[in-house]
């Protein structure tokens, strides 16, 4: 499938062949929580009642507010979801991202896409 525009136009989702959501953020993106429920939104209707694994690419978000942060915590079609950066500073956003909240499902950060895919494709339970 090609990728549909988040509402809001700061990301892009889609569900390849496998079986794996993609979410993708745009250049300098700043996450305001409207744009996180919109990619949630987005996330849902592309599952259709599924669960899938989702890749999420952090590399060009530049920040997450606290608002936004706390919408992390809505469980969503992801049955699991790792976090793909590649700097310092995307390292700092997910630590962010991910700390002192009950995640919905399994998330863990990655700067290896092979890495990263390898983890989503795992049986649930490994």
């Amino acid at each position: 499938m090609k990728p549909i525009t988040v509402d809001g136009g700061k990301g892009t989702v889609e569900l390849d062949v496998q079986g794996i959501l993609y979410l993708v953020w745009q250049p300098g993106t700043v996450l305001e929580a409207d744009d996180v429920h919109a990619a949630m939104a987005k996330v849902n209707e592309v599952a259709d009642g599924a669960e899938y694994p989702m890749l999420i690419d952090i590399a060009n978000t530049q920040a997450v507010t606290l608002q936004a942060k706390s919408v992390f915590s809505v469980k969503c079609a992801a049955s699991r979801i790792a976090l793909l950066g590649s700097s310092p500073l995307n390292r700092v956003i997910a630590n962010f991202a991910m700390a002192r909240r009950k995640l919905p499902c399994p998330t863990r950060y990655f700067t290896s896409r092979d890495e990263a895919m390898s983890w989503l494709l795992q049986a649930p339970d490994s």
